[in-house]
């Protein structure tokens, strides 16, 4: 649970709410099949060309791929200059292999997670490629996930039905950084905040993905926060709702009863229970009735989100093909394949103790005629601590 103070420390890792929300133990339908081994071929799934390798699940080409990994096979040409040099001083496999695939689609990319025991397999297709993972059974120290610190933006548009999710207002901002060393944090975003905007002059801070679009929001987190975000990912009200009751809602305990009040004064009562698309939706955009309004609207997306990251941590790196699939039919994103799958990826390997979350908050002040955030020391405090990526 987390508790009602702007900067917390949490219990288990806080997770990208794509993965979050969409990496439970249902499976959305992997793409069909193609020559370039998009999906896999046979539900019996294949073997690849090395002796001893099993992959269920995969197509032919991403089992020949698996199994040149356990073989000691040259990747130069087959993986990505990170995953490359991580498997470089690899042994090979001392035994048969036995690894379970699951193929899903970023944005209509094909991608995959393979796993064997304690190893973790990251692809991407068409033409299939290693682009990260752990394999401590060959010996490989290191994950490789794309290094650290990286940081990604999470927004959540307040587009209504018929608008686009990427012209509206931002009614969600929380910045998502892993360290690169098992540490990371959630670092939510007052959406009142008076900020110079990327587009030109001043302005609340979630208006400029409503002049410039999510890459002008992305470069406003940017320049405000001094941190180097990679990219975004946007996700809109009734998208939400659907991910969220696909997987069968979102278990939480929450600390105190909510009235929604701009859902027909909707109750949320304290105490545990596993909130409906519509009722996760209504607890994270909750701000009238809160004593401490933006602000603890922003901790309610947190919790949220955390309590989101529990189910998804629970089902494992496996589920994150399915996870990607379900988010790419009513998400955006400007983040390609590999930097999502090795991102999410690396949620997966934060220690619980080395996660934190905090809100960014200041003074409340008058602009424009409008009621607005000024950015001060706490803001700015939380901002350069998170620039190794951790909150903890």
């Amino acid at each position: 649970m987390i508790l009602g103070s702007p900067r917390t420390r949490s219990a288990t890792a806080a997770v990208l709410v794509v993965a979050a929300l969409g990496a439970c133990t249902s499976e959305a339908p992997t793409p069909s099949g193609s020559p370039s081994g998009s999906a896999p071929s046979s539900s019996a799934g294949s073997v690849s060309p090395t002796d001893g390798v099993r992959v269920t699940g995969a197509p032919a080409p991403l089992a020949a791929l698996v199994g040149t990994v356990y073989a000691g096979g040259d990747l130069t040409r087959t993986s990505s200059p990170s995953a490359a040099a991580a498997l470089k001083a690899r042994t090979k496999a001392a035994g048969p292999v036995d690894a379970t695939a699951k193929v899903g689609s970023w944005m209509g990319t094909p991608v995959a997670v393979v796993t064997a025991g304690d190893d973790v397999t990251l692809a991407v297709g068409p033409t299939w490629k290693v682009v990260g993972g752990w394999w401590p059974s060959l010996g490989v120290a290191k994950p490789s996930l794309g290094g650290g610190p990286r940081w990604v933006l999470a927004i959540g548009s307040d587009a209504r039905k018929g608008q686009p999710l990427e012209g509206t207002r931002a009614d969600v901002l929380q910045v998502i950084g892993i360290d690169g060393s098992g540490g990371g944090g959630v670092m939510g975003m007052a959406r009142d905040l008076w900020v110079p905007l990327s587009t030109g002059g001043k302005g609340k801070i979630n208006s400029a993905m409503v002049f410039g679009g999510p890459r002008a929001q992305v470069s406003t987190v940017r320049s405000v926060t001094g941190l180097p975000v990679e990219g975004y990912v946007v996700l809109g009200f009734s998208g939400f709702k659907k991910i969220v009751d696909d997987q069968g809602g979102i278990p939480i305990v929450i600390p105190k009863t909510v009235v929604a009040s701009h859902a027909k004064n909707l109750v949320i009562k304290a105490g545990a229970q596993t909130l409906s698309g519509a009722e996760a939706l209504a607890y994270a955009r909750e701000r009238k009735t809160l004593p401490d309004g933006d602000f603890g609207r922003s901790r309610h997306q947190g919790e949220v989100i955390l309590a989101a990251a529990i189910k998804a941590k629970l089902a494992g790196p496996i589920a994150i093909p399915s996870a990607l699939s379900s988010f790419s039919k009513v998400g955006r994103s400007n983040l390609s394949a590999e930097q999502i799958l090795t991102f999410t990826a690396g949620l997966h390997q934060l220690s619980p103790l080395k996660v934190g979350r905090g809100v960014a908050q200041g003074a409340f002040g008058w602009a424009d005629q409008q009621s607005i955030v000024v950015l001060g020391r706490q803001a700015r405090g939380l901002f350069a601590e998170f620039r190794d990526g951790n909150l903890s």
